[in-house]
């Protein structure tokens, strides 16, 4: 557990109450502790957002690196294309239903 907290950012972190972390320590935590469950499948819905630049960059490598190394399917819901993983599929969605793939 502390490996894990330590490569979310969050060393130190092992006895603070959930409630007294931050947006983004919540948002790294909920991903850490999905990723330790060893899934069979990942839905991933905005789970970059509210993170700055530089913890966005590393939480998605973190965790698209943690994925394919499993070799877990994922599906990721994102309003901005740069959450999307290097050669992952893409389908674009706008009002009138499918746009692109």
């Amino acid at each position: 557990m502390r490996a894990a907290l330590a490569s979310a950012g969050l060393a130190g972190f092992e006895a603070r109450a959930p409630h007294t972390l931050s947006g983004g320590q919540r948002t790294r935590v909920a991903l850490f502790r999905a990723l330790l469950a060893s899934p069979n499948a990942m839905l991933l819905d905005e789970p970059f957002a509210g993170l700055d630049m530089d913890l966005r960059n590393a939480m998605r490598s973190f965790v698209f690196g943690h994925l394919e190394e499993r070799r877990i399917p994922s599906l990721l819901v994102t309003h901005d294309l740069a959450d999307a993983p290097a050669g992952g599929r893409v389908l674009t969605v706008g009002s009138g239903g499918l746009v692109a793939a």
